[in-house]
């Protein structure tokens, strides 16, 4: 299956800080299913648009974009194109049967509560050892597919295919904004 996420490009290692591949746990603890302690989480969508969007959406409503949006800690950003194994098991959060199975209510798992969310992700991480990760609707837009991966559970099951540092002027981007209003 293919999947897009967005991070800070610095260096050729996808394993290293800077790779499409690390989830550096020292910079985690906010996010929707973040539990450094456990496990790193890269966050990934099922189209690129999403997966760009996810990353320009806190600067909605400042102005219209510019390249420094497109940059973090000094780095720019990229959009990296992953080949994850269609075997990889997922503990699917956008079937009804699963949340009914896991007792969990869409508005539970939509919340932007993190604690809630990250507790539901540590529950999910230890009674499921055979996922790789999450499968749940975006918070922007919900025919938007999310991914939260177990970094740890995904060796040998995920590839980086393409990396593409993003301009202004990438399509995916510029869809990106317009989407935002930027």
């Amino acid at each position: 299956m293919r999947i897009w996420r967005t991070f800070p490009h610095s260096g050729d290692d996808p394993l290293s800080e800077g790779g499409s591949l690390c989830a550096p746990r020292a910079y985690q603890g906010d996010g929707r299913h973040d539990n450094p302690d456990l496990y790193g989480v890269l966050y990934a969508t099922q189209g690129p648009v999403a997966a760009v969007v996810e990353a320009l959406a806190p600067f909605r409503g400042s102005g219209p974009l510019s390249p420094a949006l497109l940059r973090r800690a000094g780095l720019p950003l990229a959009l990296v194109g992953l080949e994850l194994d269609d075997g990889a098991a997922l503990v699917d959060l956008d079937d009804p049967a699963v949340l009914l199975r896991e007792q969990l209510r869409p508005s539970a798992v939509a919340t932007r509560r993190r604690a809630a969310t990250q507790r539901q992700a540590e529950a999910l991480f230890a009674s499921h050892p055979e996922a790789v990760g999450l499968r749940w609707w975006s918070a922007h837009e919900a025919s938007w597919i999310e991914l939260s991966l177990f970094s740890e559970r995904c060796s040998g099951l995920l590839r980086e295919a393409t990396v593409t540092e993003l301009d202004p002027s990438h399509p995916v981007v510029a869809e990106a904004a317009a989407w935002l209003g930027l």
